[in-house]
């Protein structure tokens, strides 16, 4: 399967942030959509990404005053992306290695999407369920 397939089965649009929005701003979006990162976008290119984690680590090292810091002082730069046409084992592989949770889907240099781990584990255990409903058909009309 494709990542566009998933895409499909997935509500429009993505969740995004500026630059110089606050880590505080961000982290009520984070809650009050129930999701774990947030794209950051300036001039609608993704120059960043902030999950959960890189919030949980400022706020290590930098107290409560990493909540009034912008989203640009603490997002990661390197924003490893994928397009529609990547595969979900080439996207478990990618999450794998990079031990991140959310993939932004981007084509044309333009978001499409994002895919998170869920979304992933989602598919793999529908397929696992298909697979195995259709062994046990074959064995029980042997």
């Amino acid at each position: 399967m494709i990542i566009g397939q998933i895409l499909k089965t997935k509500p429009r649009g993505v969740t995004t942030a500026a630059p110089g929005d606050t880590i505080h701003e961000i982290t009520l979006r984070l809650t009050s959509r129930k999701i774990g990162a947030i794209v950051i976008l300036e001039n609608s290119n993704v120059v960043g990404i902030i999950s959960e984690r890189d919030i949980i680590r400022l706020i290590a090292e930098h107290g409560a005053k990493a909540l009034d810091m912008a989203a640009k002082d603490g997002m990661t730069r390197n924003v490893i992306s994928c397009t529609r046409e990547c595969t979900v084992d080439e996207v478990m592989e990618t999450m794998t290695n990079g031990r991140f949770r959310h993939l932004p889907v981007i084509e044309d240099g333009v978001l499409v999407g994002i895919i998170s781990i869920g979304d992933v584990v989602k598919y793999h255990t529908a397929e696992v369920e298909l697979e195995v409903t259709a062994m046990r058909d074959y064995l029980a009309t042997g």
